[in-house]
């Protein structure tokens, strides 16, 4: 891995005899070279989306307009989102007021006063009631010779990108918690209803076994196993009912409402699979939040390194005032009642017993931090992406080999309800393989849900294209 490479400063405007401009110092941001794997471990099937994610809301291709509608309530209500937005506002203001430091501070002062001396203290001829009225303008102007004002505008605006990238990755984590718990209920929904049309089914043979257990046609024995196999289905429902509710109410709360229900039409077969986005390694880098957030806070931290070294030089400042000021408020804007005054300042730092170093130190700290946490989110980036390739791959292998278990159980069912009744086979067959494909059943519905999940997961490791949102603020 090749390391940041930094620039020593520079003092171009000096050079030419411009010595207001000044020496900016501490090193210009030159982006880092980091090492990109040529291709992801898990390859994307041949079948893949090999365009850029160029397409806002992605997750339309779903084909669900309710889906749409929570999403956009989403984005314009969540909570989390609002606080993310209004930290931006604050970092612009920020910015604002650091880069306000650059310009000449204009003021003004208006007073008026009156004063009375003791006619003891005072000759006879001299009045000792006094009244003194002034107007002035005051200015004061920091002259940034030596870039410091510069350079802690540049970290205050890399700052405020920063924390643009984090508002992007709120939206990120929003839309994609939102995809992925719809999903979720869809999926609930219809293991609630694989287990009530199961439960149904053994409801039908609880009966048939009662009538024939009062004919004499079987034992108390094959009745337990019936009405034991209607019990247990039963169990698993208010489970399930359980699992819907709180997945409608976190969902809720995703959406900034109060918990409630959530209303939908469609099944989770009903949905169309998003397609599966290839993206070249170089893709990552431009569009992921986290990777971007971590490159803005680099570059306000080697921004600071020149902010610090600046507090070795001296700092001028320019002030000065004029106005009026008279004995009598009659002529205070007269000719003769003009004031002025206007000063120089040079300070700077003789010894600080180290603080000044101190501060360098640690600018350069949090610099080599910045460096090695911005390498280290474009490795979990690309780990991110590489584990929801793997999720696709796998969970659609899983989905496939359960789809095919399901038919047969299904084409066994059929075949052992036909042995029973024919008197070729016991009730056990035909109950082992009823519960077989319940079972089986459930795991595809589930292993259904996880191959949506896995896709969204896989939109969101590559940065999803739902951070172009309409109204966004900064953007």
């Amino acid at each position: 891995m090749r390391r940041l490479s930094l620039s020593k400063g520079f003092c171009a405007a000096a050079a030419l005899g411009m010595p207001l401009t000044g020496c900016v110092q501490g090193p210009d941001y030159v982006k880092p070279l980091v090492e990109v794997p040529v291709q992801y471990r898990i390859s994307p099937p041949a079948d893949a989306n090999h365009s850029r994610l160029a397409t806002a809301a992605w997750w339309r291709g779903m084909s669900d307009p309710q889906l749409d509608a929570l999403v956009r309530e989403a984005l314009a209500k969540n909570t989390d989102l609002k606080v993310a937005t209004a930290r931006v506002d604050e970092f612009a203001a920020i910015l604002m007021g650091t880069k306000s430091q650059a310009y000449p501070q204009i003021g003004y002062d208006l007073s008026g006063g009156q004063t009375r001396l003791s006619e003891h203290k005072v000759p006879a001829f001299v009045d000792p009631l006094s009244t003194t009225f002034s107007a002035v303008l005051t200015a004061s102007w920091e002259i940034d010779l030596w870039g410091r004002i510069r350079r802690e505008t540049e970290a205050a605006r890399a700052n405020l990108l920063a924390t643009e990238e984090a508002r992007r990755g709120v939206i990120l984590t929003i839309v994609s918690s939102v995809i992925s718990s719809y999903v979720t209920l869809l999926d609930l929904d219809e293991r609630l209803r694989i287990a009530e049309v199961t439960l149904q089914s053994r409801g039908e043979w609880v009966s048939l076994f009662r009538a024939r257990l009062n004919r004499g046609y079987i034992s108390d024995f094959e009745m337990t196993q019936a009405q034991a196999e209607y019990e247990a289905t039963a169990a698993a429902i208010p489970d399930l009912k359980q699992a819907i509710a709180t997945q409608e109410n976190a969902l809720s709360v995703l959406l900034g409402r109060n918990p409630g229900p959530i209303a939908r039409d469609r099944t989770l077969d009903a949905l169309t699979l998003p397609p599966v986005p290839a993206s070249l390694p170089s893709d990552l880098l431009e569009q992921r939040p986290d990777i971007l957030q971590a490159e803005q806070t680099l570059i306000a931290s080697n921004a600071l390194i020149g902010a610090a070294r600046a507090l070795y030089f001296p700092r001028i400042t320019l002030t000065g005032f004029a106005g009026f000021a008279s004995s009598a408020l009659r002529s205070l804007f007269s000719g003769p009642s003009h004031t002025w005054s206007y000063t120089g300042d040079v300070a700077g730092p003789i010894f600080t017993g180290g603080g000044i170093k101190s501060a360098n130190l640690q600018a350069e700290a949090r610099r080599d931090q910045s460096l090695a946490l911005y390498q280290k989110a474009i490795q979990n980036a690309f780990r991110d992406v590489d584990d929801s390739l793997a999720d696709v791959q796998n969970s659609g292998d899983l989905h496939n080999i359960l789809d095919r278990r399901v038919q047969s159980l299904q084409e066994g069912v059929r075949l052992a309800t036909l042995r029973y009744d024919n008197g070729y086979a016991d009730y056990l067959t035909v109950l082992d393989t009823e519960r077989g494909l319940y079972n089986a059943q459930l795991s595809l519905t589930q292993a259904r849900g996880d191959r949506y999940r896995a896709v969204i997961s896989l939109y969101r490791a590559l940065g999803g294209d739902w951070l172009q949102t309409p109204g966004s603020a900064h953007q």
